[in-house]
């Protein structure tokens, strides 16, 4: 059946970018509510959801109230208008906000207390860790705070975006017929929980509490009518001019401290607050009806990732397991000879992320190597690899690409940058108007045969090792001498704009990626048109960009077997008969953030897989410089798919198929089944993937359950 260009761009067909998003989160929430998963880890899930929503409003809702403030109303790939997002917007955000309170009073917190695990309010506690409070708010918390009473002498303080504030309402003893406006800030340099001293129980207290509480000896002089604690969220895209921008790096330090300032898209509140106080604020604030959340419980949820980190109970954890090292070979004295060998493919976070830190920190200390460079994204706040770049600065040559415009590390990367610059490392920030989101790493060695070569690394994920214990990534490290040739070109585009004829073997953003996974979508069509075997399977964070949406929409008109992995916002709508009834969207969330970007291509029966840094979004595809590469030992591509795509197309237990309405449902509900499955049938990826790391379990255990005949034949190798 053939359908033509025009009818692929039916409304129909495509799922709103918001609701997808919120559709996301809502799975987040549904982690957090799942009796299955150990209460503190339900716990986390709620604190992950809230700060999900805070990216949320400051950066896609900020942009599009933007947008309709300056005149812009046109209509996205699904028919809605920007006035009707917005309003789309109000209403689910507010009914998911209930939901999450919901989960924190009725489930969360009594089961936390049934566990020994209390946050307590002030009129619960005894005489103890009353003492305790106040002799803590004495020592900690008095001598911190200013108090601010606005009148026409003292204006509204600046009040900073996600900064925890306590609203009261004052009337002045000796002019009782005028009520006032008081603001305090609550110290963002203590613990927004404070734990308290107890036997037997793990007891908090929310700062904001004791701020409140102690309001009577700031504001002498006042009667207190009421107080409560609100949160500002503001508007935190950056606004750059960078074609004129003399210096990248001031340009996005000052635009940063504008950061704290932009304009107010969300008021949080606490929801027993006098309406005089919600009303003075929501003025003062330039904001609509719509933009206030009242909230029964503690303002900002996600401070309660606290409590987890401060709750030694590891029962009620995950359970720790040990990452599987990288072992050489007999016959390999180093990395570097083993890399010479074969390549290296690490899955994380069930392959231990050290052999990537190991393979730059060596590189470092290894006088044959002459050689060092690296893209920085995002790193952690104790990076290894940033020392070591600069260690190897006073030897090598180094150079290093730092994107200074990655969405809320722009300060650290900051500081990073200057401290590389000082120590001699040549620090570049990419190129205007692109961001630099590939992962890459590249060594120029001397080996000891004489020969000069290349060695490389490339990653799905940032070189951080701290989330590399929590996010799902895939590493490959190669001698290669076409791939280790092509990343020497991406460097030299990065760093002078040095446009190549050809990647080859890479696809590059914003040069020719998108062109080749429309050229590869279409390969696989035509093979399907041919008789020959057409399967895609392609694994990412999100599905936005329409036009790989209309090819993978024409390949499954033309007989394509498509299975998509999307963790978070998918557009394309599946199960539409005649357009993309040979398609199905999955997402999986679970323990671990699946982040891990794979592309398989049956080509026919000539395989392909490429990895990389790119989603299939409009942002990644041509507004970013963002690396896919193929894996080209047909060893590490079995491993790839019998493996990482197997298991996760095996998951009945954290795995939710998208239906053509929009919903998610669970795959065992997909099924037909009326209660998850048990025992032997149930079947968990990441958990799976962990057994295999710690040798407890065998590829031979992933279940044929909630796999189609044709994808097993395909995981078979019988396409």
């Amino acid at each position: 059946m053939a359908i033509n260009r025009l009818a692929l761009d039916n409304p129909a067909y495509y799922i709103n970018r918001e609701v997808s998003w919120l559709a996301f989160n809502r799975r987040v929430l549904d982690e957090a509510l799942d009796v299955n998963n150990p209460l503190l880890e339900r716990l986390k899930f709620l604190a992950i959801t809230a700060s999900n929503l805070d990216e949320f409003f400051e950066v896609r809702i900020a942009g599009l109230v933007q947008q309709i403030e300056d005149g812009y109303n046109d209509a996205g790939p699904e028919g809605f208008t920007l006035t009707e997002k917005r309003d789309l917007v109000f209403q689910e955000t507010h009914k998911f906000v209930d939901d999450q309170y919901q989960c924190w009073n009725e489930k969360l917190r009594p089961e936390l207390f049934a566990n020994g695990i209390r946050v307590l309010s002030l009129h619960e506690l005894d005489a103890t860790a009353r003492e305790f409070v106040d002799d803590y708010c004495q020592r900690e918390l008095d001598i911190m705070l200013t108090p601010v009473t606005v009148d026409p002498a003292h204006p509204f303080p600046r009040v900073i975006n996600k900064a925890q504030y306590v609203a009261f309402l004052l009337r002045r003893r000796r002019r009782s017929s005028l009520t006032y406006t008081g603001v305090v800030a609550v110290p963002r340099v203590l613990p927004r929980l404070v734990r308290l001293p107890s036997e037997g129980t793990t007891d908090f207290i929310f700062l904001a509490d004791l701020v409140a509480h102690h309001a009577a000896r700031m504001y002498h002089g006042y009667d207190i009518v009421s107080s409560a604690a609100f949160r500002v969220t503001r508007n935190s895209n950056l606004y750059l001019a960078e074609e004129e921008s003399r210096n990248l790096l001031e340009s996005v330090r000052a635009e940063l401290h504008n950061r704290r300032k932009g304009d107010a898209v969300r008021l949080e509140i606490e929801a027993d607050a006098d309406p005089e106080i919600v009303e003075r604020l929501r003025v003062n604030f330039e904001l609509d009806p719509w933009q206030v959340f009242p909230v029964h419980g503690p303002v900002n949820v996600s401070r309660l990732f606290n409590i987890y980190d401060q709750t030694d109970r590891p029962e009620l954890k995950f359970k720790t397991y040990v990452p599987r090292e990288l072992r050489l070979t007999a016959k390999s004295a180093d990395l570097f000879e083993e890399l010479r060998r074969h390549d290296v493919l690490l899955h994380h976070p069930y392959d231990s992320y050290d052999a990537v830190v190991s393979f730059i920190e060596s590189a470092a200390e290894d006088p044959h190597v002459v050689s060092m460079k690296q893209t920085l994204y995002r790193t952690n706040e104790h990076s290894l690899i940033v020392p070591a770049l600069i260690s190897a600065a006073a030897s090598k040559e180094v150079t290093a690409v730092v994107e200074l415009k990655a969405r809320f590390d722009e300060a650290s990367n900051i500081r990073w940058a200057r401290d590389l610059e000082d120590a001699g490392v040549q620090v570049f920030h990419g190129l205007v108007g692109l961001k630099t989101h590939c992962k890459l790493s590249l060594l120029v060695r001397r080996d000891p045969d004489g020969v000069t070569r290349r060695y490389a690394h490339l990653g799905t994920g940032n070189y951080n090792a701290s989330t590399a214990r929590i996010y799902t990534d895939l590493s490959l490290l190669t001698a290669d001498p076409d791939i280790t040739s092509a990343v020497h070109d991406v460097f030299s585009f990065l760093t002078a704009y040095a446009e190549h004829s050809s990647y080859d073997p890479l696809l590059v953003a914003p040069i020719n990626l998108a062109e080749s996974c429309l050229a590869l979508i279409a390969r696989e069509a035509e093979h399907a048109r041919q008789g020959r075997p057409a399967h895609i399977i392609a694994k990412m964070n999100a599905l936005l960009d329409k036009n790989i949406i209309a090819a993978l929409y024409r390949a499954s008109q033309a007989g394509v077997q498509i299975d998509l992995i999307v963790r978070g916002m998918c557009a394309l709508r599946p199960g539409i008969r005649g357009v993309s009834d040979r398609i199905r969207v999955r997402s999986l969330v679970g323990r671990f953030l699946e982040h891990s970007r794979i592309f398989y291509f049956s080509n026919g029966g000539d395989e392909e897989i490429y990895l990389g840094s790119a989603d299939w979004m409009p942002r990644n595809l041509y507004e970013r410089v963002e690396v896919l590469f193929p894996l080209k030992d047909p060893l590490l591509r079995e491993r790839v798919k019998t493996e990482v795509l197997a298991a996760q197309l095996a998951d009945n237990l954290k795995a939710r198929l998208l239906q053509k309405d929009g919903r998610y449902i669970r795959a065992w509900q997909a099924q037909g089944k009326r209660k998850p499955p048990s025992g032997p049938a149930a079947f968990n990826s990441q958990e799976f993937l962990v057994g295999l790391a710690e040798g407890r379990q065998s590829l031979d255990e992933i279940p044929s359950v909630g796999q189609p005949r044709r994808m097993r034949r395909v995981l078979a190798g019988k396409s």
